[in-house]
């Protein structure tokens, strides 16, 4: 494989490519070569990836954006070469398209943000070429006539080499971050980010019938034979600097169910991660160390309009929503039927030095449009105004060694009139390099201090933690590297006194075929009081203890195995409580107990051709009693994704997902529950904001027919011994972009 004269003699050559791990520093396994130009409308990027086992290929026909575990080419583009904010462009040889945003500090990329560009690829016998045309009206950067200088950082994957990632220029491990070793790519003339408005309407039509337990004592069946709805979304780039986006009636039938996780016996709240385009893209611009901003507060919004962008050092983002679902998850008779919650998010922030530190505030304003002092059934209606507003900072000393602060303040005013306030502070110091990664975590929140705009578990703590992992390289014909991680956590309420102390031990040896094993032991004790269970007359210990073990694999081309296990003893959150059982309450309700802790979850990713992948979950987590061996309960999750990819743009997706609670009701509050869920969607996207979604959802759980009401402590439906259908939809959704 060579370029023609002409490309080799008018584009940047790049040849230089290096390993950022398995072997940090050595040059790629691979032969790489990348060419670089430009006119005034496109940037154009060329890669020659030679290999010399062609058939070990990662070359599958997937879904846009999936492309993680393929061979894949790409680049990073730092557009105001600030080494804090960059987009980014990726291909497999398949010529799937990935493209999205990186901030930098932040551990995740957001493929959120999505553009229209072009990409063409070719299988050889000595490797493949990759093709990529970014439009500049794609891409934001300052419009000026001098010349410009971005950042930029170009990358190749090859899965069957270990996994193997490598950049030119050198991206090390002993270097913190990824945009502060990017190189600079000078001489850009005459270009412009021209105008750039989109806007993307939708139509989509729906049929449905599920249970509305808007009333609990006298839950129905609704149904509806067609149900249409449409909306808008659009965007605007305001001075090529900041972007306005705004959203009305907005439709997220299409987005995928979340990922299965266990959220049986726990103390408190699990986190499922944002995943509407809408709140994910460029969340980036208002993440800060405390998480007080999570999107998925706003259940059903009407509208929302979002400001981001950065002039200079200044970076700012801006978000306004709406929230129907306090009102509409309720009886007529209660007094929030019809209510709506607003949101307000303000952020601004300002790099203060070349290394990428920076310093910010936040503030953070959730409103409930509810009549004060009215009595509230449900929780959403008890907190009329939440507001929050702190700074942060971020502070680069060296390659290795940075530290996050922030300090916030609250003030929460409840809907029976009370004011209660507090302030909240986080501490985060790190050092990271190839061998050694350390940090340290303090938390402090007070037992005023509450957020409804972000996720947020408990007030009144005090939290400090260490982390630190080293790594031995060996690098050796079987085995790459090993090495010990522990984990110190100590926490105390403001009364001083100490409710949990934990230690995560763990070893891990990671092998040059893509396996790695590992075994752990945590250790740890958990110290309940009267205050977190009525039951209890004092305070009482309980222990966490288990002994585990995992592994990972991705030896061969066509599976991806990830698997872990562990046993121990754990505690019962959920004991018996009044109202447990259909009848008369308990005579006494059971204080929270120690039990032996079973758990295993196993993912298996299957590629049996080109087409089609298949992802497989299943997690097993159980508790009974220490003594006499008796269940407490058995969680089983089973999940099951396939999808088949005719073309580029034509999809099926098929979902099946299996949860089983076997509840024993002399010892825990929980309900014998299961529930079947299957969906089915066919998508044809022609590009980001073009697309018809048609797609099926049905639910099976054993509930009574009768849809009779438990008297619990949350009114639960009556379960029974056989599957009832309680909700099902069909729907079709068509979007259009217009691009001006």
């Amino acid at each position: 494989m060579q370029p023609s004269p002409a490309v080799a003699g008018t584009m940047l050559k790049v040849d230089q490519f290096w390993q950022h791990d398995p072997k940090d520093g050595q040059p790629v396994s691979q032969h790489t070569e990348a060419y670089l130009g430009y006119t005034d409308k496109n940037l154009y990027v060329i890669f020659l990836a030679f290999d010399n086992a062609v058939g070990n290929l990662r070359n599958h026909l997937v879904r846009r954006e999936q492309i993680n575990d393929e061979d894949q080419v790409g680049i990073f583009l730092d557009t105001f070469y600030d080494h804090r904010h960059c987009v980014f462009f990726f291909i497999n040889p398949a010529g799937v398209q990935q493209e999205g945003t990186y901030f930098e500090g932040q551990q995740d990329i957001d493929l959120s943000w999505d553009t229209i560009w072009k990409s063409e690829t070719r299988v050889l016998k000595q490797g493949w070429i990759g093709y990529i045309s970014v439009p500049f009206k794609s891409l934001r950067f300052r419009p000026t006539r001098d010349v410009q200088d971005w950042g930029v950082l170009l990358e190749r994957d090859i899965p069957h080499n270990n996994s193997e990632h490598s950049f030119s220029p050198r991206n090390s491990q002993d270097v913190q971050g990824l945009l502060p070793q990017e190189g600079k790519l000078t001489g850009f003339e005459n270009i412009s980010p021209g105008r750039n408005f989109q806007l993307i309407p939708y139509i989509s039509g729906r049929s449905y019938r599920n249970t509305d337990q808007r009333d609990p004592v006298h839950p129905t069946f609704e149904a509806k034979d067609f149900q249409a709805k449409a909306g808008l979304d659009a965007k605007a780039i305001i001075k090529d600097s900041f972007v306005l986006d705004a959203t009305i009636n907005p439709d997220f039938a299409q987005v995928e169910s979340d990922e299965p996780q266990i959220t049986v016996n726990q103390r408190f709240e699990v986190l499922f991660p944002e995943k509407r385009p809408f709140f994910q893209e460029n969340s980036g611009y208002f993440a800060t160390p405390i998480n007080l901003v999570f999107t998925r507060r706003i259940v059903d919004p009407l509208y929302g309009i979002r400001l981001t962008g950065k002039k200079g050092p200044w970076s700012v983002g801006t978000l306004f929503a709406d929230d129907q679902s306090p009102g509409e998850s309720v009886a007529p008779n209660d007094p929030l039927w019809g209510r709506q919650a607003y949101f307000g998010i303000v952020r601004v922030s300002r790099e203060i030095d070349s290394k990428g530190s920076n310093i910010g505030i936040l503030y953070t304003d959730r409103e409930l449009n509810t009549v004060p002092n009215t009595t509230c059934p449900t929780d959403p209606c008890l907190t009329r105004t939440n507001r929050v507003g702190g700074m942060d900072a971020h502070f680069k000393f060296n390659k290795n060694w940075q530290l996050d602060a922030q300090a916030v303040g609250s003030e929460t005013r409840w809907n029976d009139g009370t004011y209660q306030s507090g302030a909240g502070y986080f501490v985060y110091l790190e050092r990271t390099s190839r061998n050694l990664e350390f940090n340290s975590i303090f938390k402090d929140n007070a037992p005023g201090f509450q957020t409804r705009t972000g996720f947020f578990q408990r007030p009144d703590i005090r939290w400090f933690s260490n982390f630190a992992q080293r790594r031995f390289y060996v690098e050796g014909k079987r085995l790459l590297w090993h090495g010990p991680s522990i984990l110190t956590r100590n926490i105390w309420d403001h009364n001083g006194l100490r409710i949990e102390y934990f230690t995560n031990a763990n070893y891990r040896w990671v092998f040059n075929n893509r396996n790695n094993i590992g075994i752990y032991a945590n250790y740890g004790h958990e110290r309940l009081r009267p205050a977190d269970y009525s039951q209890l007359t004092s305070n009482v210990d309980f222990p966490h203890e288990q002994l585990g073990l995992f592994f990972n694999s991705q030896y061969y081309n066509w599976m991806t195995l990830n698997f872990e296990a562990n046993l121990g003893r754990d505690t019962n959150y959920d004991p018996v409580q009044c109202g447990n059982t259909l009848g008369d309450c308990p005579v006494i309700a059971l204080p929270p107990v120690p039990g032996k802790s079973r758990f295993a979850e196993i993912s298996a990713t299957f590629r049996p051709g080109r087409r089609l992948t298949v992802e497989n979950t299943f997690f097993y987590s159980a508790l009974r009693d220490i003594h006499t061996d008796q269940s407490f309960f058995n969680n089983y999750i089973a999940r099951t994704k396939w999808n088949y990819q005719f073309t580029r743009a034509f999809s099926l997706r098929l979902i099946g997902q299996y949860n089983s609670t076997l509840a024993n009701p002399a010892f825990t509050s929980l309900q014998h529950a299961k529930n079947f869920n299957a969906d089915v969607l066919f998508t044809y996207l022609v590009h980001p904001g073009t697309a018809i979604y048609v797609g099926y959802n049905s639910d099976l759980a054993n509930i009574n027919r009768a849809l009779m009401s438990e008297p619990t402590e949350y009114t639960e439906l009556v379960r029974s011994k056989t599957f009832l259908n309680d909700g099902r939809q069909l729907f079709v959704k068509v979007s259009y972009l217009l691009r001006f």
